[in-house]
């Protein structure tokens, strides 16, 4: 076997082994942000006991197997939140690395999926889009382009403007036809920091597959009982599905969805 075969993957393996890490502290970041605690110290702690979590008990995903999703000290369960974030940031990773090999613009990918990974977590708990997070993203996906690809500097300004003027005029299109709001400030900001990583173009495509998704979402849980037409759904989740989406394999998708159509 070659080293032309054998090095991606001890890439793969690498980049899953940074993405574990990684995957962890967003764990924290997804915790403590929302609740205004910092994200640096003090270091981790058991909810209900307020116990030190020991170094050993802190290895990404490994540690909650062998705990059995359970606290070392008082045995109050952990939330599988933790170790499928882990994986997933992971996964995530080793993506970057297959679709754009080990390169800046892998870098950049794995840096916007990290963004998009927190604000779907926050959403998903607390229907919020922190502004610390969306604003300085915005920032962040303008200076990384000239490592992606995907869109030019002046086609990712003009995204971030399309993506926030967007929803901006749904939103208040929707409160004209019903008189309430369809989504939050937060959701716009999103959009915004989508588009200065993905263009207007992406952001065309992360709003037809959140929509899409979203709507499937909300029809099966109306039709399960579990919802009903008034209530929320944390649109920023969908959003970040969208983007992911967008990022690895836009075109493809949006070619197939119009030939369904």
């Amino acid at each position: 076997m070659s080293f032309a075969t054998i090095a991606p993957s001890i890439l793969s393996l690498y980049a899953a082994a940074i993405g574990l890490v990684t995957g962890s502290f967003l764990n924290v970041v997804i915790h403590r942000l929302p609740r205004g605690i910092s994200v640096v110290t003090p270091r981790s702690r058991c909810p209900y006991c307020n116990g030190a979590i020991l170094a050993r008990d802190n290895v990404p995903v490994l540690s909650w197997v062998l705990l059995r999703g359970r606290c070392r000290r008082c045995a109050a369960p952990i939330s599988p939140r933790y170790p499928v974030l882990e994986a997933l940031v992971a996964v995530l990773f080793v993506a970057c690395v297959t679709r754009f090999g080990f390169t800046a613009e892998a870098l950049a990918a794995a840096v916007f999926c990290c963004l998009l990974v927190v604000l779907a977590g926050i959403d998903l708990e607390h229907f919020l889009l922190p502004d610390r997070i969306t604003f300085p993203g915005i920032l962040v996906g303008w200076a990384l382009q000239p490592w992606i690809r995907v869109a030019s500097l002046l086609e990712a300004v003009v995204g971030a403007l399309v993506g926030a003027g967007a929803l901006i005029l749904l939103i208040n299109i929707w409160y004209w036809l019903r008189d309430e709001e369809s989504m939050g400030l937060g959701d716009v900001n999103m959009l915004a920091m989508i588009g200065a990583f993905l263009g207007w173009k992406g952001v065309a495509s992360t709003l037809l597959f959140a929509s899409l998704m979203g709507a499937l979402v909300g029809i099966a849980l109306i039709l399960a009982g579990r919802m009903t037409l008034k209530a929320r759904l944390p649109f920023g989740f969908f959003l970040a599905l969208g983007a992911l989406g967008s990022l690895f394999a836009g075109e493809p998708l949006v070619r197939w969805y119009g030939q369904l159509l």
